[in-house]
C-alpha cells in the first residue's frame, strides 16, 4: 500500500516537457507510481489541478549562523516555506561556522531542508590567521588552508567557493595552489562571487574562466544579477555562452530582484562604490537597530560601517530590465543568495522561487513554463550531481513541492524579508509531509548530503 497517492494534479514531466494529468504515488521516501490507475494508499490527496513539482533546489544561499541563532534554524525555515527541499550554503567564500560544526548540528538535530555546503575560501583565510582581506596569503598559509580544505572535502563538502570582492588580496596563484588537490575532479564544484561588479564585471568573469580552464573543475558563476545587471547583461551572457562553446565548464545563477545584499562593513561598500553604481547614499537600506528599515544618509552609512559592520545592508542599485534578461536565458539557474541575521535581511531568502514562478513565468511569460521550472529543480540538481532529485520519475526521492500555478507569489518585501509566500499547498521531504497550507509541520526531516571525496 502506498503512503500517499496524489490525484487530480498536474505532474511536471521534464522528459516530455509537459504537464501531465496523471496520479503520483510515494512509498518509503520514493516516487513509486505514475499512471492512470488509483492504487490503494494510506492517504489520498485530491489536488484539483495543482502543480506537482520536484522540490526546489537552491544552489546558492547562506546557511544560518548557529552562534547567533542559538542553534535554532532561521533561513532554512524560510527556504522550506517557499518550497525548497535542498539548499547549498557556504557560498561567496564564507562559512558561517565550520563545516564540521554545521554537519554535526544537522546530523544531531535534523533540518527543515536537505543541506549541502561549499568550503569558503575567505573563511579558510581567517582560520589560518589571515584577517587582512587585502593581503595575499603566504605560502605557509596556503599549505595550511589546503590541508583544512581536504579535511572539509572528506567530511562531504561539495567544493570550494570564492568571495573575491570580499578578499581582494587573494591572487590567482593562491587560488590555483589551493585547488590543486581536486584539479580535474568533475564530481565537485568551484563557485565564485565576482572580484569586480558593474563596469568591471566582464573582467571578473575572465578571471573565473581562467580558473575554470586551469583547474578543469566545473565552475559556478554566482549571482549574475548582483554584478552584471548594470547595463551589460546581454554582453555578459554572450561572453559566457562563447566560453561554454569552447568547452569551458561554466554554469550561472541569478535571483529575481534588482537589489543585492551583504554586510555593511564589507569591502563591497568601500569608497567609490556609489559612484560606480550611479546612486546616492539613500540607495542603501539597513536592516537592524538602530537603523532598521532606514535608508542611508552619508552620516548613517559611515556610522554603520564603523560601528555595526555585521549589519546586513540592501543595495537598490541594479537594472530591472537586466534581471529579466538573465532569468529568461537558458543558461541561467535561479537561486536565492538568501542571507539573514536576527531574522532580518533581503526578501530574496523567502521569496525567490514563488516570485520567479508567479511574476516571471506566469505573469510576464518570459519563457515556457515547464522549461522555466527546470531552472529551480533539474538544472541545479544535475549541477550538484544529485541523481535522485530534481525530476519526477519512478525511483526518485519523494522531495516534492505542490503549488497553485494561479496563486503562487512571493509576499516577502523589503522591511519584512521573511514573510512567507502564498500558493504553496504542500511540501514533502523524503516522502514525509513537512508543510501543509503554509504551516510547517516538521523541521527535522532534512539531512546533510555528503559528496564523496
Amino acid at each position: 500500500m502506498l503512503d500517499y497517492l496524489f490525484t487530480g494534479g498536474q505532474v511536471l514531466d521534464f522528459e516530455s516537457n509537459e504537464l501531465r494529468s496523471i496520479h503520483l504515488g510515494i512509498q518509503d521516501g520514493k516516487i513509486c507510481y505514475l499512471g492512470e490507475e488509483k492504487p490503494a494508499a494510506k492517504e489520498v490527496l485530491e489536488l484539483e489541478g495543482k502543480i506537482i513539482s520536484p522540490g526546489f533546489v537552491d544552489i546558492h544561499m547562506h546557511e544560518e549562523e548557529l552562534a547567533v541563532t542559538g542553534g535554532d534554524y532561521d533561513i532554512a525555515l524560510a527556504m522550506l516555506s517557499m518550497g525548497v527541499t535542498t539548499a547549498v550554503g557556504g557560498n561567496c567564500g564564507n562559512n558561517r561556522q565550520s563545516i564540521k560544526e554545521f554537519i554535526d548540528h544537522v546530523d544531531q538535530k535534523g533540518s527543515p531542508v536537505n543541506y549541502m555546503s561549499f568550503v569558503g575560501h575567505n573563511s579558510l583565510r581567517q582560520r589560518v590567521g589571515n584577517n587582512n582581506t587585502k593581503r595575499a596569503s603566504t605560502e605557509k598559509e596556503i599549505q595550511q588552508m589546503k590541508a583544512l580544505l581536504v579535511e572539509d572535502l572528506k567530511l562531504g563538502a561539495v567544493g570550494l567557493s570564492f568571495g573575491f570582492e570580499y578578499a581582494t588580496g587573494a591572487t590567482l596563484e593562491e587560488v590555483l595552489a589551493l585547488t590543486e588537490p581536486f584539479w580535474g575532479r568533475k564530481t565537485h564544484l568551484l563557485s565564485a562571487h565576482y572580484r569586480y561588479d558593474a563596469d568591471r564585471s566582464l573582467e571578473a568573469i575572465e578571471e573565473m574562466v581562467q580558473i575554470a580552464k586551469k583547474t578543469e573543475i566545473p565552475f559556478l558563476i554566482s549571482h549574475l544579477s548582483s554584478c552584471s545587471a548594470f547595463g551589460m547583461m546581454e554582453e555578459t551572457l554572450t561572453m559566457i555562452r562563447n566560453y561554454i562553446k569552447d568547452e569551458v565548464d561554466l554554469a550561472v545563477d541569478a535571483y529575481p530582484y534588482a537589489a543585492f545584499s551583504t554586510l555593511i562593513g564589507s569591502d563591497v561598500f568601500e569608497d567609490g562604490c556609489l559612484e560606480r553604481w550611479g546612486v546616492d547614499y539613500d540607495a542603501i537600506e539597513l536592516t537592524e537597530a538602530p537603523y532598521e528599515n532606514m535608508r542611508c544618509t552619508k552620516e548613517i552609512f559611515y556610522d554603520a560601517r564603523e560601528n555595526y559592520p555585521e549589519m546586513i545592508a540592501i543595495a537598490h542599485v541594479m537594472r530591472e530590465e537586466d534581471i529579466g534578461i538573465a532569468l529568461a536565458d537558458p543558461l541561467v539557474m535561479v537561486a536565492s543568495d538568501g542571507l539573514y541575521r536576527h531574522h532580518k535581511g533581503h526578501p530574496r531568502g523567502a521569496g525567490t522561487f514563488p516570485r520567479f514562478i508567479g511574476r516571471y513565468l506566469r505573469d510576464q511569460k518570459i519563457m515556457d513554463f515547464v522549461e522555466g521550472m527546470k531552472k529551480i529543480t533539474l538544472m541545479p540538481a544535475e549541477r550538484l550531481g544529485l541523481e535522485n532529485k530534481g525530476r519526477i520519475a519512478l525511483g526518485m526521492d519523494a522531495d516534492l513541492t505542490i503549488f497553485s500555478q494561479e496563486e503562487i507569489m512571493d509576499q516577502a518585501v523589503f522591511g519584512d524579508g521573511q514573510r512567507p509566500p502564498k500558493g504553496i499547498d504542500y511540501v514533502f521531504l523524503d516522502g514525509v509531509m513537512v508543510l501543509e497550507k503554509g504551516k510547517i509541520l516538521r523541521q527535522d526531516k532534512g539531512k546533510f548530503i555528503r559528496k564523496d571525496f
